[in-house]
């Protein structure tokens, strides 16, 4: 005992490796051998145990377990194979090598031993050389296996802690759902003339789109749809500041509205309210994010439609016979560069005509080919929900879509979907969103 706590010292002061093997049973009903392999073992510095029959050597290892037992095959009682056996099952701490002593050489009986769960053999009589050789094996493989364990341990408190950090994320995150689509307070709303429904589906828990809706003075309103670059938390953000600037019920911060000598509101031209974000965008918000917009100002009495569209996908007009148009000239992204140019246009709707505003995860919407759906598959898709009105049109979309794309959708999908119905309906006025 005393050899074998001077090794260690003297290990632990040359900063070599602790050993792997430190204690060492020796099961043998023979009197005589473990004294031989005691000695042996004690002048190579190793603790040695002793038992004389296996019923023994559990009864001490249920105290305390040696990292390696060298035992007789061939014992009254219980064999050396069964108490292999029996420490592999109430030993779960540290894995034990084992070393079968036996006189039996046929392959047949070797097989049978690391069947049932030893490591290796010693033949009798034992050679100290051999001995060393086999210890010196063990050592490399309980050295092995106890790194493994250690770095198993590490990894498997690393994940524990990273499920943590991940079900508190996942937590925010759904929160964050939430509060983004309370940005879109009312999802349909009807002024009499016309009707409004709107949809947001984020791709993951937040999303970069916007859509919405706001009164501009009496018999008009603003539609708008917007999609900022990439996903996730910092697209979410931007939306959550621009929904800000494109508010219904702070008139006074909403960008798209100007302030006149009656003390009313009237809407900014579509292409000066583009011109005024992207300067915002670029001078004020400080951000790599930018955004498309496709955004219309809408006469409800007549039907006529100002718009504007930068880098949006192109607006849809389905007319009442059911012919489907697209609209507008691309445009740049809003936030890109100081010297974007965009421009206004115009279109006439008559009673029974659609507008339909959409963010790019629907036309760029792919199959399993990889084919997008394009203006064309969009077309084809509003025709087939053509009989179908208001939020009940948008959920036909949604679904003719996932059966095009066959799979969750990879980006966010929004839309804006206009209805008019002609100016011999309650006004506007009497209909007026509180917000959007």
């Amino acid at each position: 005992m005393l050899a074998s706590v001077q090794i260690v010292d003297a290990q632990a002061a040359s900063g070599a490796a602790p050993r792997a093997v430190r204690c060492v049973m020796v099961v043998d009903d023979s009197r005589v051998q473990r004294k031989i392999l005691s000695s042996q073992l004690a002048r190579s510095g190793l603790q040695v145990v002793e038992a004389g029959s296996a019923e023994e050597a559990l009864d001490i290892c249920r105290d305390r377990i040696p990292d390696l037992v060298i035992s007789d095959w061939m014992m009254p009682g219980m064999t050396g194979i069964e108490f292999c056996q029996a420490l592999r099952e109430f030993n779960n701490q540290n894995y034990v090598y084992f070393i079968l002593l036996t006189s039996k050489s046929e392959a047949a009986e070797i097989a049978r031993g690391l069947d049932g769960g030893a490591d290796d053999f010693l033949t009798k009589p034992v050679n100290g050389d051999e001995l060393r050789a086999r210890i010196a094996a063990g050592e490399r493989i309980l050295r092995m296996e106890r790194e493994l364990t250690d770095k198993n341990r590490l990894l498997s408190s690393t994940l524990t802690e990273l499920q943590s950090l991940y079900d508190s994320l996942d937590r925010d995150l759904m929160e964050a759902k939430k509060l983004q689509q309370s940005l879109v307070r009312e999802r349909h709303h009807d002024f009499g003339c016309a009707e409004v429904s709107l949809l947001l589906r984020p791709s993951g828990h937040v999303g970069g789109d916007l859509v919405g809706f706001f009164p501009i003075g009496a018999g008009r309103v603003g539609l708008f749809s917007i999609d900022v670059s990439g996903h996730g938390v910092a697209s979410a953000l931007m939306t959550a500041r621009l929904a800000g600037f494109l508010s219904g019920s702070s008139p006074e911060q909403n960008l798209a509205l100007m302030l006149t000598a009656a003390g009313g509101y009237d809407g900014r031209e579509p292409a000066e309210l583009a011109l005024q974000l992207n300067r915002l965008v670029l001078k004020e918000m400080q951000t790599e994010s930018y955004f498309t917009l496709a955004y219309a100002d809408v006469d409800l009495t007549s039907g006529r439609v100002a718009m504007v569209q930068a880098g949006h996908p192109h607006p849809a007009v389905q007319r009442a016979g059911g012919t489907v148009e697209f609209l507008g000239q691309g445009g740049m992204p809003i936030g890109l560069i100081d010297a974007a140019v965009y421009d206004s246009f115009e279109v006439q709707l008559h009673p029974g005509d659609r507008l339909f505003l959409m963010s790019d995860g629907v036309t760029e919407a792919e199959d399993e080919g990889g084919a997008q759906l394009g203006e064309d598959g969009l077309a084809g898709l509003m025709a087939r929900a053509s009989a179908m009105r208001g939020s009940s049109f948008l959920e036909a979309i949604v679904w003719h879509l996932g059966e095009f794309a066959g799979a969750e959708f990879t980006d966010d999908v929004s839309g804006v979907f206009f209805e008019y119905h002609g100016p011999d309906r309650r006004s506007f006025i009497d209909a007026a969103p509180p917000s959007a």
